[in-house]
């Protein structure tokens, strides 16, 4: 998927992938959520996700509501969080060790 937002370009083609997380569920499923965390080159991070008619990615058309997909921008603590949400300990690692300290 490719965008533009704030005059800035956003390809899941070109950009690194970092971690991909979904819900366990089948894409026929109406709830599954499939989300990818991306770097672009020059370092600024997004997240692309894709869900089913019942989730929060979903398009709406009048009283239905189908599958969607969209990129949401992530600044860089955003990125952290989320990876470690969903348990990319050893990702944060790699692409975040300079910015975490041991507790």
């Amino acid at each position: 998927m490719k965008v533009v937002i704030e005059r800035k370009s956003y390809n899941t083609e070109t950009a690194i992938k970092i971690a991909e997380w979904d819900n366990g569920r089948y894409r026929n499923d109406f709830s599954a959520i499939e989300e990818t965390l991306y770097r672009t080159k020059k370092g600024r991070y997004f997240l692309y996700g894709w869900g089913g008619a019942a989730t929060s990615y979903a398009k709406t058309f009048g009283n239905s509501s189908s599958e969607g997909q969209s990129i949401k921008l992530m600044s860089q603590d955003q990125a952290i969080n989320w990876l470690s949400v969903h348990g990319f300990v050893d990702e944060i690692e790699q692409h975040f060790g300079d910015c975490i300290e041991e507790g």
